[in-house]
């Protein structure tokens, strides 16, 4: 059974969601996996509901679009061999599927390299996935300061859970980043300096949010290591 990122444990914003649905696909991108053209696939479903989010349509059910058929996006793939050397899996919260690592697992062996993008609250699920040899690139969104998690995920969440997931993937041997949307409507500089003593000033970058109407945000990367 994956472990639980919440107190109690009952809560419905962290169970396994069993298939994977998938809410979307960027064919084309040179800025989401770090020096590789690649592709994107956003899955829907999330158990956070940040302020700031700015996928809104692959978090709430009620904005779910038509879910794209997984054999569509495995034809795309099979047609992009040879042009495309990354496949980026985003969400939503990709690890809620637990059937990600079978998905996981038909990508790889079409010979891609594969990024997961997670907000590490499954970190028995990412473990599977390092285990299984079906990740080479995990970045982690840190959305606070772990005290202040609430404020920004709309959820309680167990601390240990999301440091337990840091762990994982600063020993997987994997390629690794860990990032923050800078919410400065919540968040602070001593935050952020929380934030970099927790990631140890490694692989930490943060992101500026640059809200752009009432009802969504935009993100902005800052081109800064940390």
């Amino acid at each position: 059974m994956v472990a639980d990122a919440t107190a109690p444990a009952t809560n419905k914003f962290f169970a396994g969601h069993g298939k994977v649905k998938f809410g979307g696909l960027i064919k084309f991108t040179l800025i989401d996996f770090p020096g590789r053209p690649a592709a994107v696939i956003f899955t829907q479903g999330c158990n956070f509901r940040c302020r700031y989010c700015h996928n809104p349509e692959l978090v709430y059910p009620h904005l779910f679009t038509e879910p794209v058929p997984q054999e569509e996006i495995m034809s795309f793939l099979q047609r992009r061999q040879g042009t495309l050397e990354g496949v980026v899996v985003s969400g939503g919260e990709p690890t809620l599927h637990d059937d990600l690592p079978a998905f996981m697992a038909s990508i790889k062996s079409l010979g891609y390299v594969l990024k997961l993008d997670t907000n590490g609250s499954r970190p028995d699920m990412i473990q599977e996935l390092i285990d299984k040899k079906l990740v080479d690139y995990i970045a982690m969104d840190l959305k606070a300061p772990l005290e202040k998690y609430a404020l920004i995920t709309g959820v309680d969440t167990n601390p240990e859970i999301l440091t337990r997931s840091m762990d994982i993937i600063r020993q997987s041997g994997v390629a690794y980043e860990f990032r923050t949307t800078y919410d400065k409507e919540v968040l602070t500089d001593a935050d952020i300096e929380n934030l970099q003593n927790l990631t140890h000033h490694t692989c930490y970058r943060v992101q500026e949010c640059l809200p752009v109407a009432k009802e969504k945000a935009a993100l902005k990367v800052l081109h800064k290591e940390i």
